[in-house]
């Protein structure tokens, strides 16, 4: 039995992916045993904003792999064409897929952040995650996504012979390097975001009552101001702006088409 199309739902410049956690999860272990070269973007609100400023950019997230809606706000927007649209948080996708990917035999490796908040990623997931395979980690130095960046990326992955690559760079980088790696390596990679620094415990993560409530960009903006208040004062409104006037424009030139999808 064959699994439905996909359906999708644009926001801004982005077509994000309908599903939910489980459906996501499952869908990464299939890429992980087959091992197929799909690039799977975890993109939110500031993805969004980064999108209807920056073309390559843009490109990147209408072309080959997959991308999941991990932010309320992008949910919001996707509800209106599509009420079955859920939000798939990078962290929890993240653990989800550990956890489940013990039985079938897994092998993982972690790309990103530094040694010591991968030292301290790998105890936790073998803490929690007893039986879980981490056949390699690199924490490569900071510096552009250069050929030197990718030679030695691919050297370390083909030695510890994963079935599926975690990528932890920051937006966009991250998803530049999972797009090429994908290509260079033959396996499906997830850019993931801050679930290294939220799953090892280097970063707090937001009290479960505030996840998917749509502000936990205040919780995080709380825990690391200087370094988010740029992302979060202007990339807000920008999503908005990107976000309200793209569906304006589709409903204006292709209403029926909208109704289809509601």
């Amino acid at each position: 039995m064959t699994s439905p199309t996909p359906s999708y739902v644009r926001v801004g410049k982005i077509p994000f992916q309908v599903t939910t956690l489980m459906l996501a999860r499952d869908a990464i272990l299939e890429y992980a045993k087959g091992r197929s070269p799909i690039p799977v973007r975890l993109s939110n609100a500031y993805c969004v904003s980064l999108a209807s400023n920056d073309p390559s950019y843009a490109a990147l997230t209408n072309g080959p792999g997959v991308t999941f809606p991990d932010g309320t706000p992008v949910v919001w927007f996707m509800r209106t064409k599509n009420r079955m649209a859920q939000t798939v948080r990078g962290p929890s996708l993240f653990t989800a897929v550990m956890e489940a990917g013990r039985s079938a035999g897994i092998q993982h490796f972690l790309l990103g952040t530094d040694d010591t908040t991968l030292s301290n990623l790998v105890t936790s997931l073998e803490r929690k995650f007893p039986g879980v395979s981490i056949a390699g980690v690199h924490a490569p130095a900071f510096g552009p996504l250069d050929e030197a960046f990718y030679k030695e990326a691919v050297k370390l992955i083909q030695t510890a012979n994963p079935d599926l690559i975690w990528i932890a760079l920051g937006t966009p980088k991250q998803d530049f390097a999972a797009a090429e790696l994908s290509k260079r390596t033959g396996l499906p990679c997830i850019a993931v975001g801050a679930a290294f620094d939220f799953v090892s415990g280097v970063t707090k993560e937001a009290p479960k009552w505030v996840q998917g409530t749509g502000i936990e960009w205040i919780y995080r903006f709380s825990q690391e101001p200087r370094r988010l208040w740029r992302r979060y004062t202007f990339g807000n409104l920008r999503f908005l702006y990107s976000a309200i006037v793209h569906s304006l424009c589709i409903r204006s030139h292709n209403p029926t088409k909208i109704e289809r999808t509601a």
